[in-house]
């Protein structure tokens, strides 16, 4: 099929569906400026005195929390992004009673900056974080602008993000809502992820129905399963939808 004629059938799509739910990975967010991972000019592909998959441990933010920091604010915190077509049309999808849920592996914020409001965010948040001892909130500009450690200002404790690292479980109850949201969609939307981080990944199994999409650039694993493939950016299709 001719990609014109995948574009027009995933626009038809849309239109019939009423209860989508879009699973969204860093690929959302590349065309906003926010580096993806695993892509060719992805952090992996970036040269540091350690692989950024072990400075966004847990053990190595315990061991060595100022090089953690370091990192951190340099790479993690695009506080100056803005939402792109993807993220701004999923608002509107929500608003026209159309998306129920995003499901989202980022931690940008993007998709509440653009207006969506049911955003289940599987790896947490960089505008969230917390003082380790009295759990005292913090906003994201306090810890881009503090420096070394960010300390606690009412007790002096350490602060950390509210962002799942590696070796860290997902917190139960926003998996729990994912897997309600994607079991009762008519359309399963999975858009700029590789499918590659689990227990992430494995959530689009719970999908029951058969309108699953897969907007990707790369082949992943489930595209033998999906109903219509599209590898393209996500925002230049997102654009083309009628709200």
């Amino acid at each position: 099929m001719a990609e014109a004629e995948k574009v027009q059938q995933f626009l038809e799509m849309v239109e019939k569906s009423d209860n989508i739910v879009f699973f969204g990975g860093a690929g959302v967010s590349t065309e906003s400026g926010i580096p993806d991972f695993r892509s060719v000019d992805g952090l992996y592909h970036q040269q540091y005195d350690y692989p950024p998959e072990m400075i966004l441990s847990h053990t190595f933010y315990r061991q060595n929390p100022e090089e953690f920091y370091r990192f951190y604010r340099n790479k993690m915190l695009c506080l100056d992004a803005e939402p792109n077509m993807a993220h701004k049309k999923l608002a509107e999808l929500e608003q026209a009673g159309k998306v129920r849920a995003i499901v989202t592996q980022n931690i940008d914020g993007l998709h509440q900056k653009a207006g969506s409001k049911t955003v289940l965010e599987l790896h947490g948040s960089v505008h969230r974080n917390y003082c380790e001892s009295c759990h005292a909130f913090y906003d994201a500009e306090y810890i881009l602008h503090s420096q070394g450690v960010p300390k606690c200002e009412a007790c002096g404790g350490d602060i950390k993000p509210d962002v799942v690292l590696y070796e860290e479980g997902l917190d139960n109850h926003t998996i729990q809502e994912a897997i309600y949201y994607i079991s009762q969609a008519d359309m399963l939307i999975i858009g700029g992820t590789s499918l590659a981080v689990y227990p992430a990944a494995g959530l689009v199994d719970y999908y029951q129905g058969n309108k699953l999409v897969l907007i990707n650039k790369t082949a992943t694993t489930k595209d033998s399963s999906a109903d219509l493939v599209l590898p393209m950016a996500i925002g230049e299709l997102f654009a083309k939808i009628p709200v």
